[in-house]
């Protein structure tokens, strides 16, 4: 069962789906939308409210696995997992948002009892950058910190601004011997190569900080995010706003620029699109071991990434309780999705 099949991403996935000879049962919350999205595409379609336990349950029994790609995912990740756990059914998504994988995370044991396995974040947050992480770490062994940069893109979905804009704070997330903590959001900046020579790139809350901890067991994790100049200010006056940015009233301001999008790129954007990822580890003697990984477009690659792990899931090939991509498919999985390329950097 595909849940968000109408969304920008999850049309994206029913189709490539269906091309792909699937047959994924299309749900969401807006009886129409899903019975007009399913019937173009000749597939089963259900209607469902996240706020009905009972019937999202009953709704489950006769579903193997369930693609959650209905954001803001701290509104709907917990209500599906919760039908999932009842169902035994197999439950992925397409989240990043931190706070929402760690919950995950959390249910590992209840996963275990149930025989199920909740495997969130199975797009470009975070499989490619997961991936990457395993590889630098099989590279150093004893690794203790983690650096993960992210190239910029200017075309995001208006979802995926949506949910961004919806986590925008004064602080940004990062793991610390092992636990999560914050910074001041500007205060940790650096450089890295994407490929154009050294590009300025600031900390931000990203996936990875709670799943690659999990995947490699290396204590330390930051990730980075290329910036503008005019990025960077805006980083850095978000610093000094506090807790102003929490306030009602700037959180609705902040809604507007992500209606004003349209849903998505193009598919001419689309596939024009690349994006690069570069991880670097460390170990507490000073060495380093840094990758690069190119990949397609991130919409184009999170279709990819998440049939690549539903066939997969189908076939029986998981590992029960909570898990991340790699851990569970290994540092090469990313390379087996085409037009994706990773090359071991001088440090």
């Amino acid at each position: 069962m595909l849940y968000g099949a109408t969304g920008f991403s999850g049309t994206l996935v029913a189709e490539r789906a269906q091309q792909m000879r699937l047959a994924p049962i299309l749900a969401g919350r807006d009886a129409e939308r899903v019975r007009h999205a399913a019937r173009a595409l000749g597939c089963r379609h259900r209607a469902l409210a996240l706020d009905e336990p009972a019937r999202l349950a009953a709704a489950l029994r006769d579903v193997d696995v369930v693609l959650n790609a209905a954001g803001p995912f701290s509104a709907t990740a917990r209500p599906i997992v919760d039908a999932c756990l009842r169902t035994s059914t197999h439950y992925l998504d397409l989240a990043g948002e931190v706070p929402v994988l760690e919950q995950i995370a959390q249910r590992d044991a209840e996963a275990k009892t149930s025989g199920v396995m909740l495997m969130p974040a199975v797009g470009f947050v975070v499989v490619p950058s997961d991936c990457l992480v395993a590889h630098v770490a099989r590279r150093l062994p004893g690794a203790r910190h983690l650096s993960i940069g992210v190239s910029r893109t200017d075309a995001l979905s208006r979802g995926s601004l949506q949910t961004i804009l919806e986590q925008w704070s004064d602080t940004v997330a990062v793991r610390r011997a092992g636990t999560l903590a914050t910074v001041p959001i500007g205060q940790l900046e650096r450089r890295f190569d994407y490929g154009r020579g050294p590009r300025p790139s600031a900390a931000v809350s990203w996936g990875d900080i709670a799943t690659a901890h999990h995947t490699t067991g290396i204590p330390d994790v930051e990730v980075y995010l290329e910036v503008s100049p005019s990025e960077r200010a805006m980083f850095r006056l978000s610093s000094r706003l506090g807790r102003l940015l929490e306030s009602a009233p700037v959180r609705q301001w902040l809604r507007i620029p992500g209606a004003l999008l349209p849903q998505g790129p193009t598919a001419h954007q689309r596939a024009a699109g690349v994006r690069v990822i570069v991880a670097e580890a460390r170990d507490a003697s000073g060495r380093r071991v840094r990758s690069r990984l190119r990949t397609p477009d991130a919409y184009e690659l999170t279709a990819a990434t998440a049939l690549a792990v539903v066939q997969r899931v189908l076939r029986g090939d998981l590992r029960v309780g909570f898990q991340t991509p790699a851990r569970v498919y290994g540092p090469d999985f990313v390379l087996t999705i085409d037009g994706t390329a990773r090359e071991d950097l001088p440090v």
